[in-house]
């Protein structure tokens, strides 16, 4: 609970005080650690002793909460939340500023914390399952943190699409498990015997492993860890080290020491995992990027830790568990320190790095450490790890010939790889270069410029590296906690003697192998270029990554081939298609199973026939007609004579529905229709005519005959029988449908108004497009302006020209119709109504406001942003669902209160009108949000349309003036210069007389 409340306290406290807001979070995982560690001193794990919770939900579905925190949960539980913790204080310094998508980074990462702490301690499977998912999800959206940029949307996409996968495979894997065995809970694994003998065991054991190796980054599911690098460093630091990946090795050691009994548990995980080591290992000596060196070499360690935890024996478990958490705190220190390298310097190219060991002695000294316990150098908790791995599996009875000495060889192989890419990782990081991109040696322009390593950068680092050393040097502690889940889930035979986590074993062969890894491990790295001259340019056995993409490709080819065979954009075809295959299946289903006795009766009364008469006259007319309003209306005629049929038989509430729903409809309906032609342009050919005659007669047919069947086939007694008493007794409802909906099916009911939100949310969108749909609120009012009936303004011609009446029957009903509309809210739980026909009688109240008086009429109507009201909806129902697991009751639970009002007497309250009134919300909110994108939006986009054609139209009309004014004002011109010339002499004749008159 208080990693959740951290969770969502987490971006208001963010924003507020910015990056020392990760400080005040680390708080909460730390002292979730000291209260962990705190249990393991009290002696609660001690004998096998465990912390449980227990509440029964739903346990015909297996779906109870059982939360269960024993021995191996609480040491996955001091991973999870210690290096969460030191993980929050690093991203205070990692961080330079405070845009809005950090507050919700900083969110994600707590709730991360908790999915992971849910996952390790809930005891059953199911809901196990439920938090290994939501980590996939919150993966995704870490991942994703650089949104913008198209490598980290592949790389979050990539992540959750494999996880997932391998997460639908191993659910699978758990429902057949529970099918087979009834176990549903953790817990109950050792009590049952006889798991080799299970049907379908085999098959179980694949399908969760499939999850547990995908989670993991096990090959062939390794690409997507290092993909995933994507992300900040913070995240890798914690999600690729300490907490996703460790998802799996938890489950698998969970499993280990029970299903290691069937053969297909070694023959999946060892060779899978020793070759994820070996090949992840090769790969790792192939990276220019520091932070691609730790994701090969993170892929390559988990696939040690994967092989040997699933031995399932007391030693191989002490060696695995050792490992991991080794592993967890020398690589979540080694992404630290190349996160800071690369904050501080811009980059992780190792071809541009260099003499940054000499600038910060400081960092290099906690990355040698670190590196060196990944390498297994003495005496740090990294070699006190594999030591005891290798000795385990040399004396492992459950191993015996040829698979061990093939074991032993891989992890010998893998660990010299390790020690090379161990020593290549710190040289490529702080070594000061000669050679490469480095001009003349000395230090790089990168490493030159970089800017001090801040405090809170390496505090986190040096703090695991104290623990990597002290617990290399007295791992005896570490080897206490091991030990007390060991004792409880493999306790010793009489006579043995336990194996403990040491330094100094002595002189043996584990040793001997240590030695030789380390050696053979140098001369690999001394060597690199040497090799690197046998190595192929392209992957030989092929790229993984490659291979996702290439498989996503032909995915997308198929599924575009079917669309494009299938969807031809026609609505005749598709509509066909659909009918054939409701006519064809539950005929062929009809025909080749068992078939009852049927009883027919015509009608119970006279009017069920008249109103299927009319329901038959009406469809026939409506494919008939010419005129869409028409065939509209006719439609909705059927629909109201449905409601009467319900009505006959004696059920108001669906009566009621009906009738609102129908009427809804026929306003949705003319609002678009009021965009289209009033006549229907396609003509149907004969041919095309009669085949649509036959398919509907067919459909017809079968749909009866399959329903006729249907009902006649009840053997039992039908449980509608005792629903009035069960509404009765559960809620204190009377009316069994309102009580059937908002109690007993409520969750049904949750799911479906979530989905029209979301509907009403996507309707908006398609009309407004890029344009934002949110608007400003204010109270609603009633107002008349002037001598008008409504409350909207006359100021425009269209609006002064509204009909009187009209507007009057408007004002006289708007009133009456929301009472009645709260009258059904509140009566609902005894009577028809609800909170379902409550909102529908309102929405129809503000429909005939807009219809009266238009957009503007709707605005003064209800001037609230019709996205708030279906989020206040949703609020007020998810509020109902979840209050009862304040009081410690499973969800849903319902109450009721009776009390005494002055003046009006007994009040029966019961605490499902909460949940009525988020749905009565939702309904308004989904018919504003219709009425005002299908009504005021397009009545504005054709305003706008119409204003544009007139501004066009203007603007022809003023060029054509403009060029008729120039053409006159040319002809003018040209006309008055003849005339001119004329009325002057020529200049000849003009000299001729001038000189004449000199002369004279």
């Amino acid at each position: 609970m208080a990693l959740t409340a951290a969770a969502v306290v987490a971006p208001a406290l963010i924003r507020l005080i910015g990056r020392p807001a990760f400080g005040l979070l680390a708080l909460v995982p730390a002292a979730g650690f000291a209260w962990v560690l705190s249990q393991f001193f009290r002696g609660t794990f001690d004998n096998g002793g465990a912390l449980e919770f227990r509440s029964p939900w739903m346990p015909s579905a297996n779906l109870d909460l059982n939360l269960r925190l024993d021995s191996l949960a609480g040491l996955f539980s001091l991973i999870i939340l210690g290096v969460g913790a030191l993980v929050l204080i690093y991203c205070w310094g990692y961080f330079d500023s405070n845009p809005r998508r950090l507050s919700y980074f900083g969110a994600q990462m707590v709730a991360f914390a908790g999915a992971m702490f849910g996952l390790v301690i809930s005891d059953n499977i199911l809901l196990m399952y439920v938090f290994w998912e939501i980590t996939s999800v919150l993966s995704f959206l870490l991942v994703g943190y650089y949104g913008e940029r198209a490598s980290s949307r592949r790389s979050a996409g990539q992540a959750l699409m494999v996880t997932t996968l391998g997460g639908l495979a191993m659910l699978v894997g758990i429902i057949l498990l529970g099918r087979q065995t009834g176990i549903w809970n953790f817990s109950d694994i050792p009590q049952y015997t006889d798991l080799a003998v299970t049907p379908y065991f085999m098959a179980t054991i694949v399908l969760i492993l499939a999850g547990a190796l995908s989670k993991s980054a096990i090959a062939p599911a390794h690409f997507w860890l290092p993909g995933a690098m994507a992300a900040p460093t913070p995240v890798s630091a914690y999600l690729h080290s300490a907490a996703m990946v460790k998802a799996g090795i938890y489950l698998v050691a969970r499993l280990a020491p029970d299903f290691n009994v069937v053969n297909a548990w070694h023959l999946v995980v060892i060779p899978l995992g020793l070759f994820t080591m070996i090949m992840s290992g090769w790969m790792a000596l192939r990276q220019k990027d520091l932070k691609l060196i730790l994701a090969y070499g993170t892929v390559s360690q988990l696939g040690f830790i994967m092989s040997v935890i699933s031995i399932g024996s007391r030693e191989a478990m002490l060696a695995g568990l050792a490992l991991t958490f080794g592993h967890s705190l020398f690589k979540a220190t080694l992404f630290m320190i190349v996160g800071a390298i690369d904050h501080t310097a811009g980059t992780r190219d190792i071809r541009q790095l260099s003499g940054l060991g000499r600038k910060q002695p400081l960092v290099m000294v906690l990355a040698v450490i670190a590196a060196a316990s990944m390498a297994g150098i003495p005496p740090l908790l990294g070699f006190v790890a594999k030591e005891t791995a290798l000795d385990a599996v040399l004396n492992e009875s459950l191993l015996v010939g040829m698979p061990r000495n093939l074991m032993i060889v891989g992890m010998v192989l893998g660990s010299i790889l390790t020690m090379a890419y161990s020593l290549y990782f710190v040289y490529e990081a702080f070594a000061t270069k000669k050679e490469g991109h480095i001009s003349g040696g000395g230090t790089s322009p990168a490493v030159a410029k970089m800017h001090p390593i801040g405090f809170e950068l390496w505090v986190a680092p040096m703090v695991l590296t104290f623990l990597t050393v002290g617990l290399g040097l007295f791992p005896g502690a570490l080897s206490w906690l091991i030990e007390l889940h060991l004792d409880a889930v493999l306790p010793l035979a009489p006579g043995e003697e336990a194996t403990y986590l040491a330094l100094w074993h002595g002189f043996n062969l584990p040793l001997l192998l240590s030695l030789v890894i380390i050696a053979l491990g140098a001369l690999l790295f001394w060597q690199r270029k040497f090799i690197a001259k046998f190595t192929f340019e392209q992957p030989a056995l092929g790229d993984a990554d490659s291979a996702y993409d290439w498989v996503l490709d032909q995915l997308r080819k198929i599924s575009l081939r079917l669309t494009a065979s299938t969807q031809r954009g026609s609505l005749t075809i598709n509509l066909g298609v659909i009918f054939i295959v409701l006519l064809s299946l539950p005929l062929i289903s009809l025909i080749l199973g068992e078939r009852n006795d049927v009883r027919m009766v015509l009608w119970d009364t006279p009017y069920q026939a008249i109103a299927a008469v009319v329901i038959v006259i009406m469809s026939v007319a409506a494919t008939q007609a010419q005129n869409r309003l028409s065939g509209v209306i006719m439609v909705g005629v059927t629909g109201y004579t449905m409601a009467m049929i319900f009505a006959f038989h004696g059920a108001p509430d669906l009566a009621l529905t009906q009738t609102l729903v129908e009427t809804i409809v026929m306003v949705v309906f003319m609002l678009v229709l009021r965009k289209l032609p009033t006549e229907t342009e396609w003509k149907g050919t004969p041919k095309g005519n009669r085949f649509r005659a036959w398919l509907s007669i067919a459909v017809g047919f079968s749909v009866t005959l399959v329903a006729l069947f249907a009902i006649n086939a009840r053997s039992e007694e039908p449980i509608s029988k005792f629903m009035p008493d069960l509404a009765y007794d559960i809620s204190h409802g009377a009316n069994a449908v309102n009580v059937l909906l908002v109690d007993i099916r409520a969750f049904d009911t949750f799911g479906e108004i979530s989905v029209l939100v979301i509907a009403a949310t996507g309707v908006a969108s398609l009309i407004y497009r890029t344009r934002s749909f949110s608007r400003e609120s204010r109270r609603p009012t009633l107002r008349t302006t002037g001598r008008r009936w409504l409350a909207a303004p006359v100021e425009t011609e269209k609006a002064q020209n509204r009909s009187l009446m009209v507007d009057i029957v408007t004002r006289l009903l708007f009133p009456a119709m929301m009472v009645v509309s709260l009258y059904f809210f509140f009566a609902g739980h005894n009577a028809p109504g609800g909170g379902f026909a409550g909102g529908l009688v309102a929405a129809l109240a503000f429909t005939l406001r807009y219809l009266a008086g238009g957009r503007d009429e709707l605005e003064e109507a209800l001037p609230v942003d019709a996205g708030r009201i279906l989020g206040a909806g949703l609020l007020a129902s998810a509020a109902a669902v979840l209050l009862p697991l304040f009081w410690g009751r499973p969800p849903l639970s319902s109450h009721s209160w009776d009390i005494v009002l002055p003046l009006i007497g007994d009040m029966h309250i019961p605490s499902v009108l909460l949940f009525d009134a988020g749905v009565y919300l939702i309904v308004v909110g989904l018919i504003m949000h219709v009425l005002t994108s299908l009504g005021g939006q397009l009545d504005r986009d054709e305003e706008m349309r119409k204003q544009r054609a007139r501004d066009r139209a203007r603007a022809m009309t003023r060029a054509v003036e403009r060029r008729r004014t120039e053409q006159q004002q040319r002809l003018a011109a040209s006309s008055a210069a003849p005339e001119h010339s004329s009325q002057s002499p020529p200049s000849g004749t003009s000299t001729s007389k001038h000189h004449t008159g000199k002369e004279s």
